[in-house]
């Protein structure tokens, strides 16, 4: 079966806004078609700060990627960060009407259900309500309940919460663009699915992103999301401190930061410089590598010591915890020079940069295989899952009309049906949508 379905991944960042578009090849590999990208100006730390920059930038990068491609785009998949994301842990549990049926889907909607219905604090929603385990009367530690008897089920939440008034400015920012919001997704699940392998996340990994205004983090631990967070800082962070500690303008200390920049201050001579033009008819300015590296140190330090406390709090120095695949990196300000041995000094962890190429088709450009898009592909990624997810199901449903035709017993129709239960996501997108439209 032919499947020439595209789908578009946005990813609304504090640094650039990108538009992929893609689809998948024979080989089941993404195929880019088109990308357009452009200067985000209106989002600062992963929040919209401002409606009317954002758009136009959204709609810059659209066209391009829409010029690049030949391709008309509708709907998007879109990412949200930003620091207003936090999770938290809960465990719920029901008691069923019926302890002589079997646990089916409906039981375990209810309790999920029954989690989303938390009271948050003012302002706040809860996005994503994802099961770790499941405990069936007495027995524990069970990954999938379904078919078991039992009267009472219980589960172990993980629950990611944001601000309702974020999301809904990025909803807006979409539409008015003049695009449909497909899908919306945690970034940093986005960025997981481009990077990671199962195998690494059956061993337990962490996933640290990091972007221009926020480093995101995902724990996945026995193929399963453990933990997530978003710290609200990122790479401006560092170039605004090079700014401060050279008295330099932004645009020369982002170069200086990308050229000369290095994590790891020992291996800098003192008597390597660099001159910077001065503004103006100004004296121009002298700066010693070896500062430059303590300077940015400093920073890279405190955005790593955050992230560890956090891979901490989860519970990567138990037992039953701990991350055997280490850490990866990914995102833009993963490839400041250096970063990885620093990373691998302070946690203790093993750590490699996480390239999006696992993926793509063999013929993609150098170029898209750079962490700094690793959010992009992974959010394409997720829009062409949801497309094949949508033909199935309706090849099912004709399957399931053909077998009716035909009078077979019906205890055997029962078994065909193999659709695909709605991910947590569509169901909050679908919510998401409504009060969307509700808002206008």
């Amino acid at each position: 079966m032919e499947n020439n379905k595209i789908a578009v991944g946005l990813d609304i960042g504090t640094t650039k806004i990108v538009a992929m578009i893609g689809k998948k090849n024979e080989y089941d590999k993404l195929e880019i078609l088109g990308i357009g990208k452009a200067k985000s100006l209106g989002v600062k730390r992963g929040v919209v700060s401002n409606i009317t920059q954002t758009i136009q930038s959204i709609q810059q990068a659209v066209d391009e990627a829409e010029s690049v491609s030949g391709q008309k785009i509708d709907d998007v998949v879109v990412g949200i960060a930003g620091q207003h994301i936090r999770s938290l842990h809960h465990s719920d549990y029901i008691t069923r009407n019926n302890p002589d049926e079997v646990i089916d889907e409906n039981d375990i909607d209810n309790l999920v259900n029954q989690v989303h219905k938390l009271v948050m604090l003012p302002g706040e929603e809860i996005i994503h309500v994802l099961p770790q385990d499941f405990k069936v009367d007495s027995q524990g530690e069970i990954k999938e309940p379904k078919g078991m008897y039992g009267g009472r089920l219980e589960a172990n939440f993980h629950v990611v919460v944001g601000q309702v008034s974020s999301i809904r400015n990025i909803g807006r920012c979409v539409k008015s663009a003049g695009l449909d919001l497909s899908d919306i997704t945690l970034e940093p699940l986005a960025s997981a699915s481009a990077v990671l392998s199962q195998e690494e996340k059956e061993a337990g990994v962490a996933l640290i992103d990091i972007g221009g205004g926020t480093t995101d983090l995902a724990i996945f631990k026995d193929g399963i999301i453990r933990h997530t967070a978003v710290i609200p800082f990122g790479g401006n962070v560092i170039t605004e401190d090079i700014k401060e500690g050279c008295s330099i303008i932004e645009k020369q200390a982002e170069l200086l930061k990308i050229k000369f920049g290095s994590a790891w201050p020992g291996e800098n001579k003192e008597t390597e410089i660099v001159s910077i033009p001065g503004l103006r008819g100004r004296e121009p300015k002298e700066i010693t590598l070896k500062n430059l590296s303590k300077i940015i140190h400093a920073r890279v330090q405190e955005i790593v010591e955050h992230v560890y406390l956090e891979i901490k709090n989860y519970g990567h120095e138990t037992a039953k915890g701990k991350l055997i695949a280490g850490i990866v990196l990914t995102g833009g300000g993963s490839q400041l020079k250096h970063l990885r041995q620093l990373v691998e000094y302070i946690t203790g962890m093993d750590a490699r940069i996480g390239y999006p190429n696992e993926h793509l088709a063999g013929d993609s450009d150098e170029a898209l295989s750079s962490p700094s898009y690793a959010t992009a592909v992974g959010l394409l990624m997720e829009g062409l899952d949801r497309e094949d997810t949508a033909l199935e199901e309706s090849v099912t449903e004709e399957e399931i009309v053909a077998s009716d035709e035909d009078t077979v017993d019906e205890n055997e129709v029962e078994v065909k049906p193999t659709k695909k239960r709605k991910s947590f996501f569509e169901k909050f997108t679908e919510r998401f949508k409504e009060f969307l439209d509700n808002a206008e």
